[in-house]
């Protein structure tokens, strides 16, 4: 797979004017894929994981890590990992949940509804294996993921005082499979 740079991706942006939704390609991770889920989080996020932690994820849960492509260029990705525990939406239950560890979209792309469907892939992914819940965090400065999230049906359920590195907090926010 061809890796191509923000700039690479920015001037196809510019030239070829914006890409319909059914342009984009979502499939399922792979191991050579990685350098390039690297290269999207290292672009769209500022939190950041080794490089190991992106293959133990893969090879932990293949089933619900998966990508989005746009001309051969991985744009977007979505990785999670099926749980079980306390259920963060029914008072003292337990729950097989899904947690998105990290969705992100190249900055060129976003707005075109790939994000939605990296979630939406995700989440008939793992309802096929009985998961009751899903669930992220978030930034609470993050309001267009926020918003994105609500559309889908998830709801804030918590806040994590300084979760993140920088010290900024998050929201939980989970809905109901």
């Amino acid at each position: 797979m061809a890796f191509r740079d923000a700039e690479s991706w920015d001037m196809q942006e510019s030239t070829m004017g914006r890409a319909p939704d059914d342009d984009y390609k979502i499939r399922l991770c792979g191991e050579a894929d990685i350098p390039s889920v690297i290269r999207v989080n290292t672009l769209t996020l500022p939190e950041h994981y080794t490089d190991d932690f992106y293959y133990q994820i893969l090879r932990a849960y293949p089933e619900t890590f998966f990508l989005a492509e746009w001309n051969g260029a991985v744009v977007g990705y979505i990785m999670c990992r099926t749980e079980h525990g306390l259920s963060l939406l029914k008072r003292f239950g337990l729950a097989k949940k899904c947690h998105i560890i990290s969705v992100a979209v190249v900055e060129a792309h976003r707005g075109k509804g790939v994000g939605t469907r990296l979630i939406q892939r995700a989440i008939e992914r793992v309802r096929s294996e009985s998961a009751k819940e899903c669930y992220l965090e978030v930034r609470v400065t993050n309001t267009q993921a926020i918003e994105l999230y609500k559309r889908l049906g998830f709801r804030v359920v918590s806040t994590l005082t300084g979760y993140y590195k920088d010290g900024e907090s998050a929201y939980t926010m989970a809905m109901q499979l």
